[in-house]
């Protein structure tokens, strides 16, 4: 059972890690391997711990402690929950809280790629997505659509970033991830090398004289494909489009030659899904 704490003020020890630390300074609060990050709303909680996220701190509203976040004060073991009135937290955090919770976790251990993409047959490559919203509507459609793994380069928004977690609805702790390089200068090479030796044929969404229609059918066949979606607003590098073995595109009317990203992802894992 959580240990319950009433705070009645901004500065009682503990709760900075929901007021003044930034996304970055809670990644790599004590060591980058123990840093922490913000689980926001009762059902992202409770996915995180089913999927073994460890609890280290819960911030919740004063009327919500007996009600939606008692299952999670019983699940979390002897870990500090700071409650108070519902004003008091929101000028703690800077916001409202999402349903009343939020829960303080530990980053897990960072995977390698060969590991995370081990059983995939379709995986996306996220090339310098930086919008957090972004970040997790393309989680939650590659969970729902059928894709196996998500790869990002490290120039993309953190998929732990609170934003990201709660637009993700949970599925960042549900589908498996990891950067694919550490350093932008490794990507498109020799990152793309690795792919390739695991079997992969690289796809980057674009447009090009070359590219081929996402319904076409060779592309669709591929037993292993890596799906690369672009930056808003640039899309990706020439090297990127470069070192794949397919360029690809999305049909449009109108005169529209793009989409956002999220909304060319969804397309995309429906497309190109494995059909089992």
């Amino acid at each position: 059972m959580g240990k319950l704490i009433e705070i009645d003020s901004l500065n009682y020890p503990g709760v900075e890690l929901f007021s003044r630390l930034t996304e970055t300074q809670l990644r790599n609060r004590l060591e980058p391997e123990k840093g922490i990050f913000i689980a926001e709303s009762p059902k992202v909680i409770r996915v995180a711990l089913e999927a073994g996220y460890e609890p280290v701190a819960m911030l919740v509203e004063r009327k919500f402690v007996e009600t939606q976040a008692a299952e999670f004060i019983a699940q979390c073991g002897d870990i500090p929950v700071y409650t108070g009135a519902t004003e008091l937290l929101s000028q703690l955090t800077g916001y409202p809280l999402t349903r009343g919770v939020l829960c303080a976790m530990r980053r897990p251990q960072s995977r390698g790629v060969a590991e995370v993409c081990a059983d995939a047959r379709r995986v996306v490559i996220l090339d310098s997505v930086v919008d957090a919203t972004n970040i997790g509507a393309i989680f939650r459609s590659a969970a729902a659509l059928g894709f196996d793994a998500v790869l990002l380069t490290p120039t993309c928004c953190d998929p732990l970033n609170r934003r990201a977690v709660r637009v993700s609805m949970g599925t960042v702790f549900q589908i498996p991830w990891t950067y694919l390089c550490n350093t932008p200068s490794q990507w498109p090479h020799p990152a793309d090398e690795l792919l390739h030796q695991l079997g992969f044929k690289l796809a980057a969404m674009a447009l090009s004289a070359d590219s081929v229609s996402i319904d076409n059918p060779q592309l669709m066949a591929e037993d292993k494909l890596a799906v690369i979606m672009g930056a808003e607003g640039d899309g990706l590098a020439a090297a990127t489009i470069a070192a794949s073995d397919y360029v690809v595109c999305i049909p449009m009317l109108h005169g529209v030659d793009s989409l956002n990203v999220a909304a060319a992802s969804a397309l995309a894992f429906w497309q190109l899904r494995v059909r089992r």
